[in-house]
């Protein structure tokens, strides 16, 4: 199993939440920027700002990682119209894939319609433009049954309008790690949320985000219909899997 093929190495800490100076991130980026050359992972997922200064970097150093960005991150009650715009700007940037986060919080109210219509245009603008797309659902703040159900919503509008062959573009992604629960409990992706996920998307593709720290549960993500994992622990699981004898990465 080459396990870096599967992982979309994360960094969307914004100056203020990571409390340093634009010098300061600048360093941190190229730092994951070096790890991809020397690991090969399958993706970098970074702001958008910082796209071109990636896509520099990357083409400098002769590395194939991919770029992706994030869409209404984090919270997912920007307008569609709002995700819309955004999006087009990480395309103009040259972003391969897109992250959106689903209007999870309209989801819940019973606003169906307005989430079918937010898959069915980003998703539309995505492919249009050749690039992967992937729904954000926040498992953290849904019930099992809500999982259920928004999984296969995504999965409907998708098939409906795009067709199977639309299904390896696109993703249905468990969290965006940011999300804030009570009593310490998880905000990303576990065993059990993204077995239901796994269940109800399948044919679409499956990103497992938020909490996968180490080689053992990546490879336990992988093995119940994990299709890609987003960790700011990229090093660490393929360092991990270098010194496991189950591993050629």
């Amino acid at each position: 199993m080459k396990i870096n093929q599967y992982l979309d190495a994360t960094y969307l800490k914004t100056l203020f939440q990571a409390g340093i100076s634009e010098e300061e991130n600048l360093f941190n980026l190229e730092t994951l920027l070096s790890e991809a050359k020397e690991f090969g992972y399958k993706l970098v997922m970074i702001r958008a700002n910082y796209i071109p200064f990636a896509k520099d970097f990357l083409k400098q150093h002769n590395a194939n990682s991919l770029i992706g960005t994030v869409i209404g991150f984090h919270e997912g009650t920007y307008s569609i119209e709002s995700k819309l715009a955004e999006a087009k700007n990480a395309i103009e940037l040259g972003a391969d894939e897109l992250d959106f986060v689903i209007n999870f919080e309209e989801f819940k109210k019973g606003n169906h319609n307005l989430i079918k219509n937010e898959v069915f245009e980003g998703t539309k603008l995505c492919l249009e433009n050749s690039k992967v797309v992937k729904w954000i659902v926040e498992v953290a703040a849904l019930s099992s049954q809500e999982i259920i159900e928004i999984s296969r919503l995504i999965k409907e509008v998708v098939l409906e309008n795009f067709g199977t062959e639309a299904a390896q573009k696109v993703f249905v992604k468990s969290s965006t790690g940011f999300y804030k629960t009570e009593h310490n409990l998880p905000n990303g992706a576990t065993f059990e949320t993204m077995k239901l996920i796994v269940e109800n998307s399948k044919p679409l593709q499956i990103k497992a985000a938020g909490g996968v720290i180490d080689y053992e549960t990546a490879v336990k993500m992988i093995k119940i219909g994990v299709d890609r994992i987003g960790t700011s622990s990229s090093k660490e699981i393929c360092t991990n899997a270098i010194s496991s004898k189950n591993s050629n990465y």
